[in-house]
């Protein structure tokens, strides 16, 4: 009967739950990231080249 309760209260403890979570959105936007790599850096790419014309104009 012991072993039964700690296995219950083993199972109520939340205490990890928080780092599972944490772990958990991490690899999505990993995941996210590998993914959708190429339309990222494409898209950076233009924008930088937007701000470097803009700012070649403030000059």
């Amino acid at each position: 009967m012991r072993l039964w309760n700690e296995c219950v209260e083993f199972m109520k403890d939340d205490s990890g739950l928080g780092t599972i979570e944490i772990v958990l959105i991490l690899v999505v936007l990993i995941g996210l990231v590998l993914i959708f790599k190429k339309q990222m850096r494409s898209l950076l790419e233009s924008i930088f080249k937007q701000i470097n014309s803009s700012a070649k104009e403030v000059y």
